[in-house]
C-alpha cells in the first residue's frame, strides 16, 4: 500500500472536520453545555490538524518514503478515530467512560509524529 492513499484520506477527514466544526458551532451551541462544547471543539481541532498531517504525508515524494512513514499515517488515522472520535462521542453522550479511549488516540498521535521525525532524519 502506498503512502499517497493518505492524501485523499486526509482531504476527506478535513472535509468532515469542517462539517463537524460548523455543526458544533451552530447546531449544538444551544444543546450542549459549555464544557461539552469545549470537548467537542477539542475533538474538531485535533481532527483537523491531523487531517492536514495525513494530507502532507500523502504529498511526500515517493522516493522519500518508507514503511515507517506508511505506519505513521496509519497511527495518525487511528489517532483521529480514537482521540477525536471518543471526544465527539463523550461530548454528545455524556458517557464519561468514553474518555478512557482518548489517551490511546493521543498516544497514536505521538507515535505518528515520532515516526515522521525519525523518518525525516534517517532518510534525508
Amino acid at each position: 500500500m502506498k503512502h499517497s492513499l493518505f492524501l485523499p484520506i486526509g482531504a476527506v477527514l478535513a472535509f468532515f472536520a469542517i462539517a463537524f466544526g460548523a455543526f458544533g458551532a451552530h447546531g449544538l451551541k444551544n444543546i450542549l453545555t459549555v464544557e461539552q462544547l469545549n470537548i467537542f471543539q477539542t475533538a474538531v481541532d485535533y481532527h483537523m490538524w491531523h487531517a492536514i498531517g495525513l494530507t502532507l504525508i500523502g504529498l511526500i515524494p515517493p522516493q522519500k518514503t518508507s514503511r515507517l512513514l506508511l505506519a505513521s499515517g496509519w497511527f495518525m488515522l487511528a489517532g483521529v478515530v480514537l482521540f477525536s472520535g471518543s471526544l465527539y462521542a463523550l461530548s454528545l453522550s455524556g458517557i464519561s467512560l468514553l474518555g478512557a479511549i482518548t489517551p490511546i488516540g493521543g498516544v497514536s498521535f505521538l507515535i505518528a509524529w515520532a515516526l515522521i521525525a525519525y523518518t525525516s532524519i534517517k532518510f534525508n
